[in-house]
């Protein structure tokens, strides 16, 4: 069949069962679907569910609809080229958990006031540039101790290193791309085994930061530019590549990407994007291309 439904639960959530699949098959075929057989792609995990005769959005909303707020992410799609060779993903909140400009912020005793910059800037209320610049100039005289502590403190997103490991395994090539800070893409890269990063640079000087960006601000249109650019260098098409944030300035990057999936994004982000995960963690993007639990690797 031409088209397929995904079916995610949380790892630690509500099983996925065969009477939320049947309501899922209900939702298509009200709309006219032809459906074919269930496929478990994690025994109470992930499932793959064929149609045709019904376009791919419309039977993502149809079943989102129909699951009627159950734990349960819904991603449809064209069957073929669901595998994707080029994964290019944002940092913060997406790969690694929590902003680390906010962890930073703390170390300063500014968390309220650089919080409150960034959770604008990620609904999309103030341009990234300016909301960079705002709390970098609060940082003003932190010692530079501040960043590797912030860096020794990052953690992995449940299921981050799957993800990268198991893309990287089977041939794809896999990139980080943030509007934070490079002293912290290079540890994520590290720690969850991606093939490049991107990441903006602090300006430091007897070591302390001297509260501004090194220029050029890598924002919205540099994650667009990563994506585009390496594909084209490693001779991807677009339709074979796939993007992953959260915040508003990674809109462009998945508008263009071949699946662009908002991850526990901002609602202005979710609504636009191709696919949302709101419920599972990162694993949920290697069932989304069809890859089975056991061909998981990374832990």
């Amino acid at each position: 069949m031409g088209c397929i439904l995904t079916l995610i639960a949380a790892p630690r959530g509500k099983a996925l069962d065969s009477s939320t699949v049947d309501a899922a098959r209900r939702a298509l075929a009200a709309l006219g679907a032809k459906c074919g057989a269930t496929d478990w792609l994690g025994p109470g995990l992930a499932c793959d569910l064929s149609f045709d005769g019904l376009d791919p959005a419309a039977a993502q909303q149809a079943v989102r609809t129909a699951l009627n707020g159950k734990p349960i992410d819904a991603v449809a799609q064209e069957t073929a080229g669901r595998r994707k060779h080029l994964l290019v993903a944002d940092m913060d909140a997406t790969m690694i958990e929590g902003e680390t400009i906010d962890n930073l912020a703390a170390e300063a005793g500014i968390g309220r006031e650089i919080a409150a910059i960034t959770a604008s800037a990620m609904r999309g209320e103030l341009d990234f540039p300016t909301a960079l610049r705002r709390r970098v100039a609060l940082l003003k005289g932190l010692p530079d101790s501040a960043l590797k502590k912030v860096r020794d403190a990052m953690r992995p997103m449940p299921g981050a290193r799957a993800l990268v490991q198991t893309m990287r395994r089977h041939g794809a090539y896999t990139v980080l791309v943030s509007g934070g800070f490079d002293v912290f893409t290079a540890h994520a890269r590290d720690l969850l085994g991606c093939d490049a990063e991107r990441g903006n640079r602090l300006e430091v000087a007897a070591e302390k930061l001297t509260g501004r960006v090194i220029d050029p601000i890598l924002g919205r249109d540099a994650k667009l530019m990563t994506l585009t650019v390496t594909a084209a260098k490693r001779g991807i098409d677009m339709r074979d590549t796939m993007a992953v944030g959260d915040g508003a300035n990674d809109l462009t990057m998945l508008g263009a990407a071949g699946m662009g999936v908002a991850f526990h994004a901002k609602p202005v982000v979710a609504a636009a994007a191709q696919a949302r995960i709101d419920h599972a963690d990162l694993t949920a993007l290697l069932y989304v291309q069809g890859y089975r639990r056991e061909e998981f690797a990374g832990g």
